[in-house]
């Protein structure tokens, strides 16, 4: 649904814009309102409401009597903020989530799927160096034939 990678600068009021194709798909599918979250690898991860409602599911299903499960599902879902774009296609990033994903003026969103990643864009460019040497492998790994 999300694909491609995109360039932006964060306004002076922290805000930043979501692509042109990203917009475009979120019209297409009636997608108003998006979650914002803590994600991995320092990224934040943006979901529609219906794929958060989906995975907010799946993690109602963990017991909470494991302590890993309510350590999890309290980190995650402490991180997490409503967001609906304005007018423009623009979402504030909340400062938590700027401070976790180390966003200074340069981000990256990544459409991957079902999700957005929004990366700070010196740290998305070190991702991309330090696995990109490993994608076969991986694809071999995970895919297999």
């Amino acid at each position: 649904m999300f694909y491609g990678e995109y360039q932006h600068s964060i306004d002076r009021k922290g805000r930043i814009i979501l692509p042109s194709k990203f917009r475009e798909t979120a019209k297409a599918n009636s997608i108003e309102k998006f979650f914002l979250n803590r994600g991995f690898e320092k990224c934040l991860f943006m979901f529609s409401e219906d794929e958060w409602r989906i995975n907010e599911s799946r993690l109602k299903e963990l017991s909470f009597t494991r302590q890993e499960a309510r350590t999890f599902n309290r980190l995650y879902f402490s991180g997490a903020f409503e967001v609906v774009p304005d007018g423009q296609g623009r979402i504030l990033l909340p400062a938590s989530l700027k401070d976790f994903a180390g966003i200074k003026n340069e981000v990256v969103l990544v459409g991957v799927s079902t999700r957005i990643e929004i990366w700070d864009k010196e740290r998305w460019q070190e991702f991309c160096r330090n696995s990109q040497p490993a994608f076969e492998q991986i694809a071999e790994r995970l895919i297999g034939s």
